[in-house]
């Protein structure tokens, strides 16, 4: 029951920046409001499927308890490699974003401008679109190195 509370929870989570931007389109409101919902609905749906004990763990049948003992650690490293990946990937390409909505729309009317300026403002747009690389870069480097 709790998970489908949960999986409940999680689908609202998702859906619920939708919800937010059709309130918007009437009121007239920010999209601030959407993303901190967003934002918390995801947090508070990881606490509550942490406390339920959703993810579970997997363990053999015959094993001491020094073994389990590395194994819960070797898990928890583990673990820690997936969200350092996640965080890697997930915050470059978020600061990557912002960096290229900043820098095209400047590269736009520097363009409209001078035409010369093309090759210019290409390599920037360029170059903030590599911070997102860096960040996918990292994430395989933790992941399979």
């Amino acid at each position: 029951m709790v998970k489908y509370v949960v999986l409940l929870f999680a689908a609202g989570a998702v859906f619920s920046p939708l919800f937010l931007i059709g309130i918007r389109r009437y009121t007239g409101q920010k999209a601030k409001r959407a993303l901190g919902a967003n934002i918390a609905s995801f947090f508070a749906c990881l606490i509550l499927a942490s406390a339920a004990g959703i993810g579970g763990t997997a363990s053999a049948a015959d094993v001491t308890a020094a073994a389990a003992a590395a194994g819960a650690g070797a898990g928890l490293a583990e673990g820690l490699k997936y969200v350092g990946a996640a965080l890697a990937v997930g915050l470059s390409g978020i600061g990557g974003g912002i960096a290229v909505a900043s820098s095209a729309s400047a590269a736009l009317g520097a363009i409209s401008e001078n035409d010369k300026a093309f090759g210019k403002a290409l390599i920037f747009v360029g170059l903030a679109e590599g911070v997102a690389l860096y960040g996918l870069i990292v994430a395989l480097l933790l992941l399979f190195v």
